[in-house]
Parts: C-alpha cells; sequence; structure tokens
C-alpha cells in the first residue's frame, strides 16, 4: 500500500515541456517566476513572498528582476498578459539554474524537490545542445573560411583563363617565300 502512494506522488513531466521556458535574458538561461510557480503548483505571488521572505539565499546570479524593456518585449512575443488587464503590476522575477536549485530549500514542500530535479536536468541538456551546436557552429565556420579561399583561387584562375582567350590571335608568319 505504502509503494502505490509513493508512486502516485511521483511527478512526470516531459524535459521539452521545462526546456521551451527556459529562456535566454542578459546572457543568462533562465526562468520566469510564472512558469515556475505553476511547475510548483503554487500561486506566483506565494512563490515570490517565500522567495522575498528569504531574500538572502537568492544573489543577483540566482534571481533578478527584468527590466520594463525587457518585460515589454516578453509581453511581445509570448503573448503575456499587459498591466490594467488582470496582469502584473510589476516585471517578474526569473531564477538562473542557481537559484531555481534554491527554491526547493525556501518552498519546502515534495513537489518542490521533485520539480528541482527535473528542472535542473533540463538545464544540464539545454547546456550539452548548446556545446554540442558550438562545435558544429566551428565546423562550419572552418569550412567557411575554406570555402572562400577556395572561391578566390577559382577567380584568379578564371581571371588567368579569360585573359588568355581574350587575346587575339596573330597570325602565323608564314615562313619561306612570299609570293606576291
Amino acid at each position: 500500500m505504502i509503494n502505490e502512494k509513493e508512486n502516485k506522488s511521483v511527478i512526470k513531466i516531459p524535459s521539452e515541456v521545462i526546456e521551451k521556458q527556459i529562456l535566454i535574458i542578459r546572457s543568462k538561461k533562465v526562468m520566469l517566476d510564472s512558469d515556475l510557480a505553476k511547475l510548483y503548483k503554487v500561486t506566483t505571488g506565494n512563490l515570490n513572498l517565500a522567495v522575498n521572505r528569504n531574500i538572502s539565499r537568492f544573489p543577483e546570479d540566482f534571481m533578478f528582476q527584468i527590466t520594463e524593456e525587457e518585460n515589454n518585449s516578453l509581453i511581445l512575443q509570448f503573448a503575456r498578459s499587459k498591466i490594467g488587464r488582470g496582469g502584473r503590476r510589476h516585471s517578474p522575477y526569473v531564477f538562473t539554474e542557481l537559484g531555481v536549485g534554491m527554491l526547493s530549500s525556501v518552498l519546502n514542500s515534495d513537489r518542490a524537490v521533485q520539480m528541482n530535479i527535473f528542472i535542473i536536468r533540463a538545464f544540464a541538456k539545454l547546456r550539452e545542445m548548446l556545446a554540442t551546436h558550438k562545435d558544429l557552429a566551428i565546423k562550419i565556420e572552418e569550412i567557411e573560411r575554406k570555402q572562400e579561399k577556395q572561391g578566390k583561387d577559382l577567380i584568379t584562375v578564371y581571371s588567368l583563363i579569360k585573359k588568355f582567350l581574350d587575346e587575339p590571335v596573330k597570325p602565323n608568319k608564314r615562313i619561306g617565300f612570299n609570293e606576291k
């Protein structure tokens, strides 16, 4: 009986769902407080309240509040609600991977611990994918450089061939006596 209850409490969320919620803001991979609140099944207000009560655990590299300009960009990109339409009254907080790790100690629930495991795995998978893409980008850059050099060589060869083709053909002088 106990094992059945434990199995029911295990959360199963596809990593793609979490990966789609990871944004890049100020060159950092972050998640919005509202997205985290949905995953933890708490209100955004309660999540932020718990964070504010333990603000010393969240330095700038763990969590920061986005600017109004960044928030407007998110509103445009993701159709988030605007102020005055039941939306937020202030810009959201975003949490880095380190901040997400700290959230489990602040929220202090089994779900928070399980969700943190999923989220941190998603961050790790994203980091791995970005590293793979960097390797591919370097290889593509090398190929482009080689292609550019070969292109220049082809242009040189083409111009030499054209030069020879464009030279007027001089009539061969006849050897011998000229009969007039």
